[in-house]
């Protein structure tokens, strides 16, 4: 069954028809664009709630990060920020492949209902032109029919008059005979006309419009379809990444199943413990027998309460719970217990070893420049760089005598810190380097004379310092095109090396062994960081 046949005089219907068919895709585009805002609104704010609640990057030291609770919340933040990442994508995938497709379909659809309408008008008013021709020669012939019987009337009345001439009479029976000849011809016109109309109007309803309302029964069951994909896109644009979010619940779910109360205690522990010795008890000091108490005071030779473990007044009484003041901070930390001093010390002897070694590093470099330079003039002025040699120099004896305070305070507190071991490089008068131990004994090291050997070692020096060292690796549970700037491709199952970790966008910068460097979505690896 189709429109034209059955429908071969409803053209209104179908017209409205096919015009509510369009409204309708117009006001799903709408809906899918709203649902779109939607999702861009849930993700930013899942985004800006993951960060409120995200670590600041200074605070990443602070004694809770060590607690497994708090890392498990940090992890489920950053879970979190990935879902965000993937409500964004549902957004777009829904506004590239449903808005605008369908809209961009909805614009042909109108041109082709706008043609198919316009034909449909052009046959009815050629119809209507026809019938009109035939109505005028319908009423020509009726009009001139009408003058040739009065005309033959006329004839046959001055025929039977005795009174008209011969002359009268002739006359008469010609205008009677050029008005049925004139007659007879409007009859066959008609004829004609009539003819024409009925073959016209038999195309135009059995050829012309059934065409023309298929061709629109077409259109329609087209749009129909293509309405349909659009619904089920609607759903399997979120199917798609249905698998990602999983991973990402998955990740929380983890991250509950990471908190370790035991390990939270012991952490406690080791970031409060004191070191102090419980409060012994107290002697009996007996006034009747004469005892100075200056002298039982004095006589104390280790301590016996709780104001001289403290190094409290002893007049006042000591409590547990009391409320106790901010301590002074000194740069000794002399005003923590003695088992976190230990701790406090020993951390800041290894950030100023680790602050001598890149100077230290930084020494090295400039004393293999100056060598390059006074060797190769060409390439720079090795006096360019005195100023540079002589702060690093004075940045290595501040740092030296900074970790020798550090460590005789921690051999103080009853600590041991380990020795650090650089080399580093004074320059005499003539340019050249000696090199030091950290003992401050002096040892000779030979100096290639090949230039190429010199450049070789500048070279490398430099190479290996514009690479960023990874920090970890990762492995890519999905394919991911790369085509938009800075990302970069990689195939399910590839291992890539991480470069630099999500900041908190849901991109992770990575690097191939061939030195190409890009950012991926974090959600679509595994990663596993160097301890």
């Amino acid at each position: 069954m189709d429109w034209g046949t059955e429908l071969w005089d409803q053209y209104d219907i179908i017209e409205k028809h096919t015009q509510s068919g369009l409204e309708l895709v117009e006001k799903y585009v709408k809906f899918v664009k709203e649902r779109t805002e939607i999702e861009q609104n849930y993700a930013k704010q899942l985004r800006n709630l993951s960060k409120k609640y995200n670590l600041k990057r200074g605070n990443k030291d602070e004694p809770e990060c060590r607690f497994s609770s708090f890392q498990s919340f940090l992890d489920i933040l950053n879970e979190m920020n990935d879902y965000a990442g993937q409500r964004e994508l549902i957004a777009e995938n829904m506004m590239m492949n449903i808005c605008i497709d369908l809209t961009k379909y909805l614009q042909e659809l109108k041109q082709e209902r706008k043609t198919y309408l316009s034909e449909a008008k052009k046959a009815q008013q050629s119809l209507e032109s026809t019938y009109k021709q035939l109505d005028n020669s319908k009423k020509r012939f009726e009009r001139e029919w009408r003058e040739a019987e009065r005309a033959a009337q006329y004839a046959e009345k001055t025929d039977q008059d005795i009174n008209a001439t011969k002359a009268d009479v002739e006359k008469a029976k010609q205008q009677a005979h050029m008005r049925a000849h004139v007659a007879e011809e409007c009859k066959n016109d008609y004829a004609a006309q009539l003819q024409k109309y009925n073959k016209e109007q038999n195309q135009f309803y059995f050829n012309d419009m059934p065409l023309i309302f298929n061709k629109l029964q077409d259109m329609d069951e087209k749009r129909v379809r293509k309405l349909a994909e659009g619904y089920i896109l609607f759903s399997d644009t979120e199917k798609h990444v249905m698998p990602i979010i999983g991973k990402c619940l998955e990740g929380v779910t983890k991250a509950g199943t990471n908190v370790n109360e035991r390990n939270d205690s012991m952490t406690v522990i080791e970031q409060n413990k004191s070191g102090f010795e419980r409060p012994g008890d107290l002697e009996f000091e007996d006034y009747s027998q004469g005892i100075n108490r200056a002298s039982s005071d004095s006589s104390l030779g280790t301590p016996k309460g709780p104001m001289d473990l403290l190094g409290k007044n002893r007049s006042k009484n000591f409590w547990l719970f009391s409320k106790k003041s901010k301590p002074t901070v000194t740069e000794d930390f002399a005003h923590l217990p003695p088992e976190q001093r230990r701790k406090r010390l020993q951390q800041k002897l290894e950030e100023i070893g680790k602050e001598l070694q890149k100077e230290v590093d930084q020494s090295e470099a400039l004393g293999k420049m100056k060598d390059v330079y006074e060797k190769n003039p060409q390439m720079g002025d090795p006096a360019s760089l005195a100023s540079q040699i002589s702060q690093t120099s004075q940045n290595i004896e501040r740092l030296r005598g900074e970790l020798s305070k550090y460590e005789t305070w921690l051999a103080e507190a009853g600590g041991r810190g380990d020795t650090l071991r650089y080399r580093t490089h004074t320059f005499n008068n003539n340019g050249a380097h000696d090199v030091y131990s950290p003992d401050g004994a002096h040892s000779d090291e030979s100096t290639p004379d090949a230039s190429q050997a010199i450049y070789a070692e500048f070279d490398d020096d430099f190479e290996e310092e514009e690479l960023t060292a990874p920090i970890g690796k990762c492995t890519a549970m999905y394919n991911f095109p790369g085509a938009s700037e800075g990302t970069i491709a990689m195939q399910e199952g590839e291992v890539l090396a991480v470069v630099e970790e999500d900041k908190g966008d849901g991109w992770t910068r990575v690097r191939r062994n061939n030195g190409d460097e890009g950012y991926i979505p974090t959600s679509y690896v595994t990663i596993t960081l160097n301890k």
